[in-house]
């Protein structure tokens, strides 16, 4: 290993960890909560006021600009240092580039500009996945239809949300303390979340007023702990490649698909879940189209959806977006487009003989496209191999299995074999669910 060279791109990698550090995307878009109070109160059919003017009363924690003239020095530097044609500078160069156009979206709030940098950013219910020929929406339209059939029956025992929040602390505590054998977690409380939970960094934290189930707990520990915690504490024991342990837009579509496919993988999502998950993709889809905030808060009341529930999709939707529609914050298509995305490269790094790849996802904060610059680097010592791995990604013969099944189901006619089955599903005499018969908390 060039030690010289390696020191160098510690060197820069702190430097853009040091740049990025007062960005915070979410709290600069969030809503004040009179919004959420006025669309309640007009039971969603008076338009509050939430524009451009309303965003600049917000004051940021930071200087835009000087932020973004910072990234433009450290660019110039990964230049002098790493010279032109260097892989890593590559990397980091688009890094510094992408926080930049953070900079510029979040100095847009609340027009149409902020959404367009929304979709360069996070990309778009029109994008394609790798075969160029469906998209995002069109995953978002099939599971929809799937879900909205299997919505009146009962997929599995009752499991009430009866657990207080503190209760949710302690257990997370005591589980992360088994599976963090170098590292600790803080799990605490917090006021004025708008999920239930949220990671960052080397903590999470548990929103106050929620109740929880026991699936819930079970979700949280792999999605919020042994993925977004997980990489983080893989990222930051990199010696050298230091960039892993923050992650820029560009990472955020490989570590959502990542959060949901370990709850897949071992079974802990639901039903419910995944339909609130995929609304939000069809959400996106039908503001891009034009529609505006109370179109859209229409659309989730029609689905079966609670006000409250109602009032949380269209606010990560619409959180720095103009309400009139168009140009939403697009953030949430890569739970979806990630899992499946991830699921892709799995399957095909199985088929085409490159396994040993995989672990690379739980690195750090990734894009896919990084993973073969990552192994090479992994090769001369520079990035070191995840600290914490799940036991689905430690020892992949489980995973190399479903993967084998899984490139031969692409060679079966769906339509053949849904025809010989409805032949069967005929014979039922309780008809299938036509529409979403349950609310949606």
């Amino acid at each position: 290993m060039n030690i010289r060279y390696a020191e160098t791109i510690q060197y820069l990698s702190e430097r853009i960890l040091a740049a990025q550090a007062p960005i915070r995307i979410l709290d600069s878009i969030k809503w004040s909560p009179d919004i959420s109070q006025e669309l309640l109160q007009s039971q969603f059919k008076e338009m509050p006021r939430m524009g451009k003017t309303e965003y600049a009363r917000m004051k940021l924690a930071f200087d835009p600009e000087k932020v973004s003239a910072e990234f433009h020095d450290i660019t110039q530097e990964i230049r002098r240092k790493l010279g032109k044609k260097d892989r890593v500078g590559f990397l980091l160069q688009e890094i510094c580039i992408e926080y930049q156009h953070v900079l510029e979206m979040i100095s847009a709030r609340g027009t149409k500009e902020f959404g367009i940098w929304s979709r360069r950013l996070y990309g778009s219910s029109f994008d394609t996945f790798h075969d160029d020929a469906c998209t995002v929406h069109d995953l978002g339209k099939t599971l929809k239809e799937i879900l909205n059939g299997v919505d009146c029956y009962p997929l599995g025992p009752e499991d009430p949300k009866t657990i207080a929040a503190p209760e949710v602390v302690e257990e997370l505590r005591q589980r992360f303390k088994k599976y963090f054998t170098h590292h600790e977690v803080g799990v605490q409380l917090s006021d004025g979340l708008i999920s239930d939970a949220a990671a960052g960094g080397d903590k999470i934290r548990i929103n106050r007023e929620t109740l929880f189930s026991r699936r819930d707990i079970d979700l949280l520990e792999v999605h919020e702990g042994h993925v977004h915690v997980g990489t983080t504490f893989n990222g930051a024991n990199q010696p050298y490649a230091k960039w892993l342990a923050k992650g820029s837009p560009r990472s955020v579509c490989a570590q959502e698909g990542l959060a949901v496919m370990m709850e897949i993988f071992t079974f802990r999502s639901d039903f419910i879940r995944t339909r609130r998950i995929n609304d939000r993709v069809v959400g996106i889809h039908l503001v891009e189209q034009g529609a505006n905030l109370l179109e859209l808060c229409q659309y989730y009341l029609n689905q079966g959806y609670y006000p409250d529930a109602v009032l949380y999709n269209v606010r990560r939707i619409f959180r720095g977006a103009p309400l009139e529609g168009g140009y939403p914050f697009t953030k949430d298509l890569s739970y979806a487009k990630g899992f499946i995305e991830n699921y892709n490269f799995i399957r095909s790094a199985i088929a085409a003989g490159y396994p040993h790849l995989i672990p690379l996802l739980f690195v750090g904060k990734i894009n896919l496209q990084d993973i073969p610059l990552l192994y090479e680097l992994q090769m001369e010592g520079i990035v070191q191999p995840p600290l914490y791995l799940p036991s689905q990604f430690s020892d992949l013969n489980g995973l190399a299995v479903w993967m084998s099944y899984s490139n031969f189901f692409n060679k079966l006619n769906l339509t053949g074999i849904k025809a010989k089955f409805s032949q069967m599903f005929a014979q039922v005499s309780i008809p299938p669910c036509p529409i979403p018969t349950r609310k949606v908390s």
